[in-house]
């Protein structure tokens, strides 16, 4: 009962917030309004995997870093840092005035100050097997245990690494690395999933899964925008309509500030081939693209001690760089994504990524003619003699994978398409069980390193993704070079080399580097578009 009453009290007070209309002692109230289509899994931290969580997970929670739109590591909790000479000290010098958002569960139940303690406990989370954080990565293999992790005092922290790690700055800017209170965790234990208590702009108010998500303004927020206390927004309201085009249909209404991705159901309505935006909608809404950390692939499985390579023509490196040069990524992106994405034509590296150049690593441009004369040189001039291959895909990218298919049938190269739920072709890839596939890999930080570990040996099936069999003596030393260059240039210049390694053996087919689309109300002013597709709201005002 006590539950019920709480339920249609906050829906009450949202319904006061949020409803303007004849109501004007209301008028000056900011709510942001969002859809997701898919319930948010959890608001705590430690199982921030996927997108939703992690954008909600960004407005409740801090860590010791940020970024900037420029994907740059800046302080946030952490005022400063130092770095030992070895690489493997890192020590924090934290803010005094940064408190938790109110609780019943803190002394008066006001906010307690955070210190390094905090940080420590937040770490030692990640890498408990209690607690099976989906986070666990980020530390395991990097520290001893606990210990790695030292309150020196409450304004001083330390982490110590077992090996360098160039990148690991811009690791701790995950959600993963969110500060969390001891109390108040242990005090919900799972349910604080539910519960959430950070030092964030905005902070938990009312959750009903699947329908309604509530967050209000953190009046003791600690960051200034100028002389000016963040957030500008009284609240955020998400709902959660999964079906898309319904969801657009209330963005087209402004019943939502902001909406995320052009689906395919109504792309067309929304942009031309070319990319701009269609007359219907020219001046209605903003329509922001920019650079998304994801690239678009096919993976071949290469590893010759599996039954399914030794029987493939994939086998033969002319023929996986004649299914290279076959595909015409610019007209793939023109026609079925109305140009949002770039052509693939450098690395696995996507655009975006710091120290991205395209002048430095040699990719694969469309080349029928080329692509033919390697497919004969293989032993298959004009795929004569050449076994079918199958090409294995999720329902999602049925129509991208048809295109390759055109592409490959018409250098003479026969593919057959196989469609799979996403997750029985993921458990696929991650068994070694498909040899032509599919595939995306998503930015976890903003640091090459994250694509480059894909084709490392120590990462193969079923202890990383290196799905597609790729072992070479010679990358592997320059990526664990790679962990002791601290100068960003040399270390990008390794990078290069191990890209370049990459394209040259072809065991991936890069087809395009994403470009996230964000739309938002005229209204609607300083939400910063990134090349890691964070959503962070605290600067963000509505008029």
């Amino acid at each position: 009962m006590r539950r019920i009453i709480s339920d249609i009290f906050w829906i009450f007070l949202l319904l006061l917030l949020v409803s303007c209309k004849g109501k004007p002692e209301n008028d000056n109230k900011k709510v942001f309004n969002i859809n997701l289509d898919q319930n948010v899994t959890s608001l705590d931290p430690a199982f921030a995997r996927n997108q939703n969580a992690i954008w909600m997970i960004n407005q409740i929670f801090n860590g010791l870093v940020q970024v900037d739109r420029q994907l740059n590591t800046v302080p946030c909790i952490a005022k400063s840092w130092t770095t030992s000479h070895d690489g493997l000290v890192y020590t924090f010098n934290l803010r005094n005035d940064v408190f938790f958002q109110d609780d019943a569960l803190f002394k008066n139940g006001k906010g307690r100050k955070v210190v390094a303690q905090d940080f420590a406990y937040s770490f030692n989370r990640l890498i408990d097997s209690k607690v099976a954080s989906s986070g666990g990565w980020i530390f395991s293999d990097k520290v001893k245990d606990s210990t790695s992790f030292k309150a020196v005092n409450d304004t001083t922290f330390q982490i110590t690494l077992l090996k360098p790690f160039p990148a690991f700055m811009n690791l701790l800017t995950a959600q993963y690395c969110s500060v969390v209170p001891q109390e108040v965790v242990e005090h919900y234990g799972k349910d604080f999933r539910s519960h959430p208590v950070g030092t964030g702009p905005f902070k938990f108010r009312y959750w009903k899964e699947d329908e309604i998500l509530v967050l209000v303004k953190n009046e003791n927020y600690w960051e200034k925008d100028g002389t000016q206390q963040l957030p500008y927004l009284d609240a955020v309201k998400v709902t959660f309509i999964t079906d898309k085009q319904s969801a657009f249909m209330n963005f087209i209404k402004k019943d939502l500030d902001f909406f995320n991705s052009v689906d395919g159901s109504y792309r067309d309505d929304i942009l031309t081939k070319s990319g701009r935006m269609t007359s219907k909608y020219k001046g209605k809404f903003q329509l922001i693209k920019g650079p998304y950390l994801c690239t678009e692939y096919i993976g071949i499985l290469v590893d010759t001690s599996k039954a399914i390579v030794r029987k493939s023509p994939l086998r033969i490196q002319k023929v996986r760089q004649a299914i290279n040069y076959a595909i015409d990524r610019p007209k793939l992106i023109k026609y079925l994504r109305n140009s949002i994405g770039t052509p693939a034509t450098a690395g696995f590296v996507p655009k975006g990524m710091p120290g991205f150049d395209s002048t430095r690593v040699k990719g694969y441009d469309y080349n029928p003619a080329l692509s033919a004369k390697l497919l004969a040189e293989a032993g298959f001039p004009n795929g004569k003699g050449m076994p079918e291959v199958t090409l294995s895909t999720s329902t999602t990218y049925k129509d991208l994978i048809e295109f390759v298919q055109g592409e490959l049938n018409s250098i003479g190269i026969k593919v057959k398409v196989d469609v799979s739920p996403n997750a029985s072709l993921r458990d696929m890839m991650a068994k070694n069980e498909v040899n032509f596939f599919r595939g995306s890999w998503i930015a976890d930080y903003p640091d090459a390193e994250n694509y480059l570990s894909v084709f490392y040996s120590k990462n193969r099936v079923p202890f990383g993704p290196n799905y597609t069999g790729y072992f070479n003596n010679e990358f592997d030393k320059l990526f664990e070079q790679s962990y002791y260059e601290s100068d960003p240039k040399k270390r990008y210049e390794l990078y290069y080399k191990m890209d370049n390694m990459v394209m040259q053996y072809s065991s991936v087919v890069p087809l395009l580097y994403d470009q996230s689309v964000v739309m938002l109300q005229n209204n609607i002013s300083g939400y910063p578009t990134n090349a890691l597709s964070l959503m962070i709201l605290k600067r963000v005002k509505k008029k």
